[in-house]
């Protein structure tokens, strides 16, 4: 998976506080995935810091909607 043009999915990984680099990011998502009935932030890989990051993303609509929405789609493929 090319990452190269996602600034907004490498900005956050590094919020999540994981490794940001093309190859990490395409190893994060083949490694991990989620069930339809699964919210992204119910997933059980996530710290819980990273998990109310990414319920506050989606729930008040931010500035890292958008990126938050593109990993959740790459992690159900």
């Amino acid at each position: 998976m090319d990452t190269s043009n996602h600034f907004g999915l490498s900005a956050l990984f590094d919020q999540l506080g994981l490794p940001s680099d093309n190859d990490s990011i395409s190893r994060f998502i083949s490694e991990h995935n989620l069930k339809p009935e699964t919210k992204l932030y119910e997933a059980n890989f996530w710290t819980c810091a990273q998990s109310a990051f990414l319920k506050e993303a989606i729930e008040e609509d931010s500035d890292w909607v958008e990126a938050v929405d593109h990993l959740d789609a790459e992690l159900r493929h």
